[in-house]
């Protein structure tokens, strides 16, 4: 099969096309011809070596980590699907590779697919929506009513978690630029801050969940914008106590990240605030959930441009340099 793997950590010249041999298929694994596949930042810190201290993947690696296609074939122990059936999945941490044009998934990480979407639209969606799920609905378990602040509501994450904060019946402001101003209120946002023109922390307070995705300074600032007992809740900002324990790690990595994280849980903690990181997990569940809210209208894709494979490193060069205007970029099967 045609793929596109990470030979080497660092930038795009560690990257190349390649031909492997077809995934396995373990006894509980759903084979997927992938037609689409959604470009995301973590592609990058992935490629780029950020996490290799507690994800030590064997390169060459095949990157990618979300997607959208077709069975081809079950293992003897899969129950929920059948060849034939339209999939979409974020796969485990520990199996991503959907810059492919097969992949091997647990039947356990996919769902199917929204019957109201095209391939590409569906391959848009699983991490961000992941993300913002377990963000909003398990960790900060919001409730209607409640105050929530998403940074980058225009982006790829931001742009799902407006709308999921929406549905779930918050009151939702979000940071974006003078461009987007526009589409953050087409998708429900009720205050759009410019952060060309404004500093969100002279314009909000009081909010219950702030969802940061950017990190730095304007993680700090979330904190102060949050009210007594309210969460932060990063996917940029350092990995915490919280996040080394799930994740097991050895007691030098699990001092490491309470040492990077150390400054800013004090800093929630002096603002009677709580601070968390989160990593996001694979789950067909979750992702049968939101797509029940997909299909009745409540979250729509964003999708700032779609690529042909053959281009997968053009799309994610568009990605890192910031150039989409809003949403995500995904590339297609041809």
């Amino acid at each position: 099969m045609r793929a596109f793997t990470v030979e080497k950590y660092g930038d795009q010249a560690g990257m190349r096309a390649a031909e492997l041999a077809d995934p396995q298929v373990g006894a509980d694994d759903v084979l997927v011809k992938i037609h689409a596949a959604g470009v995301n930042p973590l592609d990058l810190r992935i490629r780029n070596g950020d996490f290799k201290a507690f994800m030590p993947y064997r390169l060459p690696l095949v990157l990618g980590n979300d997607l959208a296609g077709t069975v081809v074939r079950v293992g003897p122990s899969v129950t929920r699907f059948a060849v034939g059936d339209e999939v979409y999945a974020r796969p485990d941490k520990d199996r991503i590779g959907t810059f492919a044009e097969l992949i091997a998934v647990h039947q356990d990480d996919l769902a199917p697919k929204p019957a109201t979407l095209t391939m590409a639209e569906a391959a848009s969606l699983p991490l961000v929506a992941l993300t913002a799920w377990q963000a909003l609905v398990e960790r900060a378990r919001v409730q209607p009513g409640q105050k929530v602040l998403v940074h980058a509501g225009a982006g790829g994450l931001g742009s799902i978690a407006v709308q999921l904060a929406k549905a779930l019946g918050a009151h939702v402001a979000t940071t974006v630029s003078t461009a987007k101003v526009d589409s953050a209120k087409d998708l429900g946002a009720d205050v759009v801050v410019d952060y060309r023109t404004q500093d969100f922390e002279d314009v909000l307070d009081g909010y219950d969940v702030v969802l940061d995705s950017l990190g730095g300074e304007n993680l700090a600032k979330s904190l102060r914008v949050l009210k007594p007992g309210g969460m932060a809740i990063s996917v940029t900002g350092p990995p915490d106590p919280a996040f080394a324990r799930e994740l097991g790690a050895n007691p030098i990595l699990r001092l490491a990240m309470t040492a990077l994280s150390f400054r800013t849980r004090r800093g929630a903690e002096r603002h009677g605030v709580t601070y968390t990181f989160l990593f996001m997990k694979a789950s067909g569940d979750q992702l049968r959930e939101l797509t029940a809210l997909i299909d009745t209208g409540k979250i729509r894709p964003v999708v700032d441009r779609v690529f042909p494979f053959e281009e997968t490193l053009q799309a994610m060069e568009y990605v890192e340099k910031g150039r989409p205007k809003a949403g995500k970029v995904v590339v297609t099967m041809t």
